[in-house]
């Protein structure tokens, strides 16, 4: 083996353990950062068992609809009845936005 070749794999080995060292202590700092995330988290078990909430919501779009309620709409001389007051209210704001975007025409 030369003096150049030898003096290659010196650096070769030097880099490889600088990097070793470098990727263990990046290690060392991951798991610090992951202990430490732990010991400021709260279980979810742990809240649930402490307020008594139940884990659970309830929204008015996936209720059913009370269908004994019945909203009349007109336009052009047609009447329809339609079972739900916020579907008949936003028709009819498209409807006087479409008049007036036909009249600005």
């Amino acid at each position: 083996m030369t003096e150049q070749e030898a003096y290659q794999e010196h650096i070769r080995y030097a880099h490889d353990t600088y990097c070793w060292i470098v990727i263990r202590h990046a290690s060392f700092d991951t798991a610090r950062m992951l202990a430490a995330r732990w010991k400021r988290e709260i279980f979810l078990e742990y809240l649930t068992e402490e307020k008594f909430v139940p884990l659970s919501t309830t929204d008015e779009y996936f209720q059913m609809p009370d269908y004994g309620e019945t909203y009349l709409f007109s336009a052009q001389g047609q009447t329809i009845l339609l079972d739900s007051r916020y579907f008949t209210s936003s028709i009819r704001t498209f409807l006087f936005f479409l008049h007036f975007s036909s009249i600005i025409r």
